[in-house]
C-alpha cells in the first residue's frame, strides 16, 4: 500500500487534517488577531488621506500629469461645435475653444422655487432666466452662461415655508456662488458676472462678488454683481406705456389681483412655455387675465414678451459693459 500513489494521498490528507485541527485549537486566537490586523490594514488603505487630499505625486508623476493635460487642452475637436451659450449643453472641448476664441465672460444667474399664486409654476424665476440668459449672452457676444442657480436663500427650517418653496440657508447660498465663481475663474474665464431674478437673491450675490474682488483684485479674473438686471419697475413702466393697462404700481410686488404674478413675467414665461403659466387651463376656466389685462390673443402677448426681453437684455448688457469699463 505504501507504494500506491492514491493511498499515499489519502494518508497525507488525513495527517494534514489532524495537524490542522491541533494547530487550529492552539492558534485560533493568533489567527483571529492576524485577520483583525489584516482587516484593519485593508480598511485603512481604502480610506482617503486625511483632509480628502490625494497622495503627493512624485516629480515624475507631476510631469506626466502636466503633459497629459497639455495634450488634452490642445487636442483638436473632432466634430463641429453646437451653437449654444449654455455651458451644460456644450462639451468640455466646445467650452475650451469658446474661451480661446474670446468668450471669456461667464454669467451666473440665480432664480428660485417659490409660491407664485394659483397659476404660475414655482420655478417662475428659473423659466424667466432661461429666456433672459440666452438673450443677454447673445447680445454680449463674448459670454457663456453657467448652470442656473435654481434655489434662493431663505429659512429652510421655518415653520411657515409654503408648499413648493425650497430654500438654501444664506451661508449655503453664498458658498454655492463662491464655488461656482472660483470654478469659472479656474477654467479660464476672466470676467464672472452675477445677476438674480428674485429680490431675495441680491444681497448674497453682492456680498460674494465683493469678497472675491477683494481676494483677487482683478487677477486672473474680475467679479461683478449687476443689480440693474433686477429692474422690474422699469419693465412695468414700459409695459403700461406700450398699450398694456396693467393695474399695478411700478414699485409693487403684486397688482390688483393681489397675488405674486404680473403681466411681464407671464409674458416671458409664455415665451419659454405656455404650460408654465397654465394657459390652457386658465382659458377653460375663464382666468386668462392678470391684474385687469388679458393674456389673449396669445401672439399679442408673445410679441410684447419679445419686446420686454429686448428691453431687459439691452439695459443689462449696458450695465455690464459700464461696470467692466470702470473696474480695473
Amino acid at each position: 500500500m505504501g507504494s500506491d500513489p492514491q493511498s499515499r494521498q489519502v494518508v497525507d490528507w488525513e495527517q494534514l487534517s489532524k495537524m490542522f485541527n491541533r494547530g487550529f485549537r492552539m492558534t485560533r486566537m493568533g489567527i483571529a488577531i492576524v485577520f483583525g490586523v489584516l482587516a484593519t490594514v485593508a480598511v485603512a488603505s481604502a480610506q482617503p488621506p486625511a483632509g480628502g487630499q490625494r497622495p503627493q505625486m512624485t516629480p515624475e508623476q507631476q510631469a506626466a500629469a502636466a503633459a497629459r493635460r497639455e495634450a488634452e487642452m490642445n487636442a483638436p475637436r473632432p466634430i463641429p461645435a453646437l451653437d449654444s451659450v449654455w455651458m451644460e449643453q456644450l462639451t468640455w472641448m466646445e467650452i475650451r475653444d469658446a474661451i480661446k476664441a474670446g468668450k471669456t465672460t461667464a454669467l451666473i444667474l440665480t432664480g428660485g422655487v417659490e409660491s407664485n399664486g394659483p397659476h404660475l409654476a414655482t420655478g417662475k424665476h428659473n423659466y424667466a432666466l432661461a429666456v433672459m440668459g440666452e438673450a443677454i449672452a447673445r447680445k454680449l457676444g463674448n459670454a457663456l452662461v453657467a448652470p442656473i442657480v435654481t434655489l434662493e436663500p431663505g429659512r429652510p427650517d421655518s415653520d411657515r415655508v409654503a408648499p413648493g418653496s425650497v430654500f438654501l440657508s444664506p451661508e449655503t447660498y453664498e458658498a454655492v456662488l463662491t464655488d461656482m465663481s472660483l470654478s469659472l475663474k479656474s477654467m479660464g474665464f476672466t470676467n464672472v458676472v452675477l445677476m438674480g431674478d428674485s429680490g431675495g437673491n441680491q444681497n448674497g450675490m453682492k456680498t460674494v462678488a465683493a469678497k472675491l474682488t477683494t481676494r483677487f483684485n482683478g487677477k486672473p479674473a474680475r467679479f461683478f454683481f449687476i443689480p440693474e438686471y433686477y429692474d422690474y419697475p422699469s419693465v412695468r413702466k414700459y409695459v403700461q406705456a406700450n398699450g398694456v393697462p396693467e393695474k399695478m404700481e411700478f414699485e409693487a410686488s403684486s397688482g390688483s389681483d393681489g397675488i405674486h404674478e404680473e403681466y411681464s413675467i407671464d409674458a416671458i414665461m409664455m415665451l419659454h412655455d405656455p404650460k408654465t403659466v397654465r394657459l390652457e387651463e386658465r382659458i377653460k376656466a375663464n382666468r386668462a387675465t392678470i391684474n385687469g389685462v388679458s393674456l389673449l390673443p396669445v401672439e399679442k402677448t408673445l410679441d410684447m414678451a419679445r419686446k420686454i426681453v429686448e428691453l431687459r437684455a439691452t439695459q443689462t448688457v449696458a450695465a455690464i459693459k459700464k461696470a467692466m469699463s470702470t473696474t480695473p
